[in-house]
């Protein structure tokens, strides 16, 4: 049981998303006033299927593309069945003649097989029988599957025509935030969450998103299998959609799975004592399955050549540079989603950022193979000239034999080469570049900062924007690799999986269990790095990696302006915008005070969409040394944005509109939206549906701006601090002692302060962070205060649970390293010190649960 160790810790309760009072609160409703409705038992698939109908663009789309997708499934498998059983290429090809009687020529139902010799053809093939034999259980399955999803999805068109009173012609044009507005108004009248007499944004998106806030947060932490290094090609990443639906299958809902339903997690797994067992019984689990993957592995490699085949084949055709093209990978999607943030803002987001990281990656394009790729185009151009030219002059050039396969394959040729050859305006600017595409994308590795004109920058970035024919081929792939991965990789990782949903799940109330990390509490996976030094009391193994719970927290923050998040989490929202707005517009926050509340866009994205010399003018009264990186931080990102973002058209479109901008558009915008509670950017306001779609659109563009600049300053105060942080911490080491295991004087003089600053619990090995985490007394002092009124101001509405601590340093003052990982977590070999794991206790009892927010009774 070695390989069983872990290092995951037990995670205390966050804070209850409920108003406060609320916290068991049943509602009785009279039978009288019960509607369709009231208490739906599984509003996790609720809230998803109102999602999916808006997101495909109402029920009647829905349907169709449900009904079209099981007519392609039959037409794959016939259409093959009918090309390998049914013709006579000898005819095809000419290699036979027909016996006609006339002299006409080869038709195609002349190399098409009699109905009886097809029928004997596929009879006497096994191979073909059983491939029959299974798709047809898939397409009955997909069938049955249809007919209910049809069912449930007029009951969700019945709630939005009835209960949300918007059409499904209205649908395709309504935001989500305008639905999901709706939704938490209708509460208080159909009550459809009884536990609770209010809903919140972030209840929805709990329940829209439970299960992929997990597998974010599993991403980040480093506990999926996917990164990989391989003798050849070095570290690489693997992650397709064939080893996703494996990793959901194990976990979430299959047959055995850790969840007994939608929304909660089995309570075996929810105790200590028994963790080994349910350990050894993942662990089999997961061998079970990979040997199931191993024997349908021929089925789902035929499928998935035979549906590359027919999808990719006349794309290539059309356009050969398409597998030139690029794309988000699955793990890029996955690494850089925030918690809580659902697909259409992802995309959204990814998009935004195409067409730089796309500019970025064709710096890195080879003089060598440039210089290749003009001469082979020269050669090949030349050619199909001269064959394009013959066939001009006469047509009966293209029956000779293999002339007009030449004339296909030297077009492709041709236009593979030219993806090679840069474009001869093309301005060698990697830094700009990656500085744009952070903007957009809102995590990057600290190493890549600075050194984007590297090639090991370009190939770690290649991991999350990779070749659309390493896509296909990695799908292609993914049926022999998966059962790989299951048996001899995610196996070994049981004990750590079923730690992780044990520590890291919450219970909030009307929710059910919930992934920790969703919670966006600051407190509980705060990293101190990021903004959050004196305001978190997480440990190394608790906060997030690369300011994932920070960035996450003012995404949603500004996505749902309405959400009334608590007052720690509040404070630190308003001092970070606060902050950013002083820095930037060079104003005193008395001038311009900032308000959560409000729903506006800002000053701070006016004046960046407007110009740049609001930005440039920039005066701080701090450290000037940080502050003023953090200033050409967004005054390059302002620039980028505004040349980027599609609002900048927008505005033209109407002179009205880009006046009210230039003017002062927040006050305009602000007070025409004053008297509503809703959104103000799912509001359409004007005298037309237009104005309003372009007002929503526009207030829009202004959030999405407002959280590139904010995560840009985030990252320049990051970098900067880290930077920070190193030189101090060598000035330390220096003075005290020649040894690199040595303690900072002040640390020594202040254990209890070191202790407060990473609590460890008796589950967890004792280790302390590098160097560039032991802060200084001065901010020891700050964090155990901050720490102190963050534990005072808790929330009575939940139980809080502490285990016993133990001191950070090991025997003989000596500091236990442990080494500072890349992007999302993951540690290459040969790079992070060799940790030695402690075991670990088992509970003293297996029906002690571990700490929750309020059960729903």
């Amino acid at each position: 049981m070695a390989h069983f160790d872990t290092e995951y810790q037990r995670l205390e309760a966050s804070y209850s998303d409920s108003p406060p009072g609320e916290e068991n609160l049943l509602m009785h409703v009279p039978e009288g006033a019960k509607s369709q409705w009231h208490h739906i038992e599984n509003l996790d698939l609720f809230f998803q299927r109102v999602y999916n109908l808006h997101q495909k663009n109402g029920f009647t789309c829905m349907l169709l593309g449900e009904i079209f997708e099981l007519v392609q499934l039959l037409f794959v498998v016939g259409f093959t069945v009918f090309l390998a059983n049914c013709v006579d290429y000898d005819i095809l090809f000419a290699n036979k003649f027909v016996n006609h009687t006339d002299s006409s020529k080869v038709t195609l139902p002349d190399a098409f097989l009699s109905v009886d010799v097809c029928s004997a053809s596929i009879r006497d093939n096994a191979f073909v029988i059983f491939v029959l034999i299974i798709s047809g259980v898939f397409w009955l399955h997909r069938l049955v599957k249809f007919i209910y999803n049809v069912c449930c999805y007029w009951e969700i068109r019945s709630f939005y025509i009835n209960a949300l009173k918007m059409t499904m012609s209205e649908l395709p044009y309504a935001t989500w935030q305008e639905v999901q507005a709706r939704i938490v108004e209708i509460q208080k009248e159909h009550q459809i969450c009884i536990h609770k007499k209010e809903l919140t944004e972030l209840d929805i998106y709990h329940r829209i998103l439970r299960f992929k806030n997990y597998m974010v947060a599993m991403v980040n932490k480093s506990l999926l299998p996917v990164r990989f290094r391989l003798p050849a090609l070095g570290d690489c990443v693997f992650y397709t959609r064939g080893l996703k639906y494996n990793f959901e299958l194990i976990f979430f809902w299959g047959p055995g799975s850790l969840f007994e339903n939608e929304w909660s997690l089995k309570p075996e797994y929810k105790r200590g004592g028994n963790r080994l067992e349910l350990a050894d019984r993942l662990a089999s689990r997961i061998l079970w399955i990979g040997i199931a993957n191993l024997l349908l592995c021929p089925v789902i490699l035929v499928w998935q050549i035979l549906y590359a085949f027919f999808s990719y084949t006349e794309v290539i055709k059309r356009e050969p540079g398409s597998l030139g093209a690029r794309c988000w990978s699955l793990y890029g999607r996955c690494y850089l989603r925030h918690f809580n943030e659902l697909d259409h803002e992802l995309m959204s987001r990814l998009s935004k950022g195409y067409k730089a990281a796309s500019k970025y990656m064709n710096c890195f394009l080879s003089p060598l193979l440039t210089v290749v790729a003009k001469n082979v185009a020269f050669f090949a151009g030349s050619l199909l000239a001269v064959l394009i030219a013959l066939t001009i002059y006469d047509e009966d050039v293209l029956a000779v034999e293999h002339v007009l396969s030449s004339i296909t394959l030297l077009g492709v040729c041709i236009t593979v080469c030219r993806s090679f050859i840069p474009d001869k305006h093309m301005v060698f600017c990697p830094e700009q570049l990656l500085r744009v595409i952070l903007a957009h994308i809102h995590y990057m590795p600290d190493h890549w900062q600075g050194n984007a004109h590297r090639y090991e920058t370009r190939d770690q970035f290649s991991q999350l924007f990779q070749y659309k024919a390493v896509f296909i081929l990695e799908e292609l792939l993914s049926p022999v690799i998966t059962p790989i991965i299951l048996i001899f990789c995610l196996r070994r990782k049981s004990l750590e999986i079923i730690d992780f949903f044990r520590n890291f799940t919450v219970e909030v109330v009307g929710v059910g269990d919930t992934c920790s990390f969703a919670q966006m509490d600051i407190r509980q996976h705060g990293h101190p790095a990021w903004m959050s030094e004196g305001k978190t009391e997480a440990s190394i193994y608790q906060q997030a990696e690369d300011g994932k719970t920070e960035l996450s927290l003012m995404h949603f923050a500004i996505t749902n302006p309405q959400w009334q998040p608590p007052r720690e989490t509040t404070h630190f929202i308003s001092q970070l915008k606060e902050r950013v707005h002083r820095e930037a517009t060079g104003v005193s926050s008395e001038t311009h005070p900032l308000s959560l509340s409000e729903s506006e866009p800002r000053s701070l994205i006016a004046n960046l969409l407007a110009g740049p010399s609001t930005v440039t003018s920039v005066h701080f009264g701090r450290d000037s040394s940080l502050t003023n990186h953090a200033a050409v931080g967004l005054s390059d990102g302002a620039s980028a944005l505004r040349s980027l973002s599609p609002i900048s058209s927008s505005l033209h479109l109407k002179g009205s509109l880009s006046a009210a901008h230039r003017a002062g558009h927040t006050s305009t915008i602000s007070k025409a939206m004053a008297g509503s509670g809703t959104d103000a950017r799912t509001v359409s306001s004007g005298s037309s549906a237009w104005e309003g779609q372009l007002t929503s659109l526009i207030l829009s563009e202004y959030a999405s701006t407002e959280m590139s600049i904010h995560a840009l300053y985030m990252h320049e105060l990051h970098k900067q601090q880290s930077r920070g942080e190193l030189s101090r911490h060598t000035w330390h080491r220096q003075e005290s002692d020649e040894s690199s295991d040595s303690v900072p004087d002040e640390v020594r003089s202040e254990p209890n302060t070191q202790s407060r600053h990473f609590p460890r619990s008796h589950t967890f090995p004792t280790v302390v962070p590098s160097p560039s985490a032991i802060p200084t007394s001065a901010s020891a002092n700050s964090s155990a205060t901050m720490g102190q009124e963050g534990a005072s101001s808790h929330s009575s509405s939940q139980r809080r649970h502490s285990g016993p601590t133990t001191d950070s340093l090991g025997t003989g003052g000596k500091v236990v390293r442990s080494a500072r990982v890349p992007m999302g977590g993951w540690a290459e070999e040969g790079q992070a010190a060799p940790r030695h794991h402690e075991p670990v206790p088992e509970e003293s009892s297996e029906d002690e649960m571990p700490p929750h927010i309020h059960k729903i009774t």
